[in-house]
């Protein structure tokens, strides 16, 4: 089960061209006909929801995050559309309803789920057979001196006491590791790479 806790949506927003931009690379990689209904896992504040909405004139997105303010943003950013559908929702609880879809489009999110079976076997559920995944998040490794930095400073006062065991929000795994849990959850074919 992810760790539940909203952001600032708005504020995120104005800061994540960055994120918009690493989303858009990998939209890029998710050929579409332009019909499909895809599901935007992850979808933030909707930048790149935009982008794939564009890409989809006769198709549907289903926009999930687990953040409502992060909704709310999606919402003020795109409007209500008949082609789109906005729910909170937490992608570990997923219910096969949801779909079935042609395709999951995520970036930025499975790295702040710990359970990746779990989220990877959801996934699979509300995919079609033959439907594509194509994500891109964070990678073992990919922050290892923030992370390093941030256990060094919470091993000192005052923060000891506060920070003691804890683990922080979020899943690092390898490429391997990611393959074969896709594999598992019902994936036939993965690749996944740093």
């Amino acid at each position: 089960m992810s760790i539940a806790w909203d952001w600032n949506g708005a504020a995120y927003d104005r800061i994540s061209g960055p994120m918009e931009a690493m989303g858009l690379a990998v939209l890029e990689r998710l050929e579409l006909a332009g019909d499909e209904t895809v599901l935007d896992a992850g979808c933030g504040s909707g930048r790149v929801t935009a982008a794939l909405l564009e890409r989809l004139p006769r198709g549907r997105v289903i926009g999930v995050d687990a953040a409502p303010s992060m909704i709310e943003a999606a919402r003020a950013r795109l409007g209500k559309r008949d082609d789109l559908t906005l729910a909170v929702a937490d992608l570990s609880e997923l219910d096969a309803a949801l779909g079935p879809v042609d395709a999951v489009l995520s970036t930025a999110t499975f790295h702040w789920i710990a359970d990746h079976a779990r989220l990877f076997g959801r996934l699979r559920g509300v995919l079609r057979d033959g439907g594509r995944l194509v994500a891109q998040c964070g990678g073992d490794g990919n922050i290892a001196a923030l992370h390093a930095a941030a256990a060094d400073a919470g091993a000192e006062q005052p923060f000891a006491e506060y920070l003691a065991g804890w683990i922080g929000p979020w899943r690092f795994a390898t490429p391997d590791e990611t393959e074969s849990l896709l594999r598992a959850a019902g994936f036939s074919r993965a690749r996944c790479w740093l």
